[in-house]
């Protein structure tokens, strides 16, 4: 491999790098399961009703 093409294949490299970080995440963001519980918890506890009449 030649000088030229070692140094086109690297910036190809950091150049695909780079849009990759740019592009959107098709991923969701991880929650722990300790985070999962507490808003499970959050979600079955009744809510108080602060304006009963």
């Amino acid at each position: 491999m030649n000088r030229r093409k070692k140094i086109k294949q690297l910036l190809q490299a950091h150049a695909k790098k780079a849009s990759a970080k740019l592009a959107p995440q098709s991923k969701d963001r991880y929650i722990s399961k300790a985070d999962r519980a507490k808003l499970a918890l959050e979600d079955d506890a009744p809510r108080p009703a602060a304006e009963q009449d």
